[in-house]
């Protein structure tokens, strides 16, 4: 392992221990210092070496293949959490990174979708299935994913234990092992409770013919990590788009993570409460919704103002 593989390898580790990174936020970090370390050493450079010009050349190195701002900025950061945490643990005597300024991140309004379609995607998902199991399973997915704007991960990986007695709140476990409680809508708590009792038969056949050991997830599968995989969440969301006649390019989980924070503010909810419920850890990664709040205010005036008539 070269020297930079083990500066990566050690920084994941005190990540996950300290600050209880996602294996995801990880995984991403680890793929953006690797092709930072591959580009020092094409240079004959290495972390423990790499000066602030390099860092900066490297930014425009990627700038020049065309990646997104976004990317970019996501890059920066990785390669100044490195060097920060290199400077603490007496690695390196200085901070390369420490007067570099990203390029920030664009504010871009999410994708959304409308009521209407949102309502064709549920109902869409109530027949797309090769049999009940799996038509009630997805209904679930989808009426528990718009009520309650989980993240992917989150739903897919819900503990059975998180659902039992038909609850009208969720525990959910998010982003940095933080916990959050969510309220689940009637429709919702209806197809839960569906899927459930078809859930809790095929596991006691399965127990009775075969002797497996029942669940701990909500939504489980045969594969390697015992529940829905979010790749397999994902590729159903676009077959039920497809059902339902939108376009699969318009329609993710995350989407629909959106539409559930879109169309709250735009019945009266605060920025507070999606912040809350959306696990969000900084209220500036809310303020992307308030387009919506504006189109309200806009509305308000129009339609209320005395003068709006002449």
């Amino acid at each position: 392992m070269s020297h930079d593989h083990n500066w990566i390898s050690r920084y994941a580790e005190a990540q996950a221990a300290e600050l209880g990174a996602a294996e995801n936020t990880r995984l991403s970090y680890g793929r953006d210092l690797l092709g930072f370390s591959e580009w020092l050493a094409k240079r004959g450079s290495a972390f423990e070496q790499a000066q602030r010009a390099d860092v900066e050349g490297y930014l425009i190195d990627c700038e020049a293949e065309g990646l997104a701002q976004s990317t970019r900025a996501r890059r920066l950061s990785s390669i100044k959490q490195l060097f920060r945490f290199a400077f603490e643990e007496g690695w390196r005597s200085d901070n390369p990174t420490l007067q570099i300024r990203g390029p920030g991140r664009t504010k871009r309004l999410p994708k959304t979708l409308s009521e209407e379609e949102v309502s064709q995607l549920l109902e869409a998902a109530r027949g797309l299935g090769r049999n009940a199991f799996e038509r009630v399973r997805n209904t679930c997915l989808i009426e528990v994913l718009y009520a309650t704007g989980m993240r992917a991960s989150e739903l897919v990986e819900l503990p059975i234990s998180a659902v039992r007695g038909d609850p009208r709140m969720l525990l959910v476990r998010g982003k940095g092992n933080k916990e959050r409680m969510v309220p689940l809508s009637p429709p919702a708590r209806d197809a839960l409770k569906n899927w459930l009792t078809l859930r809790d038969e095929v596991e006691e056949e399965a127990r009775i013919a075969k002797g497996q050991k029942p669940s701990r997830f909500v939504f489980p599968s045969r594969g390697k990590s015992g529940h829905l995989t979010r790749v397999g969440f994902y590729q159903l969301i676009k077959e039920i788009a497809v059902q339902a006649g939108i376009s699969p390019d318009k329609v993710t989980p995350h989407v629909m993570r959106h539409a559930f924070a879109t169309h709250l503010l735009a019945h009266g909810a605060d920025l507070r409460a999606i912040q809350t419920l959306l696990g969000h850890a900084d209220l500036s990664t809310t303020e992307i919704y308030t387009h919506v709040l504006d189109e309200r205010l806009k509305e308000l005036v129009l339609t209320h103002h005395p003068l709006a008539e002449k």
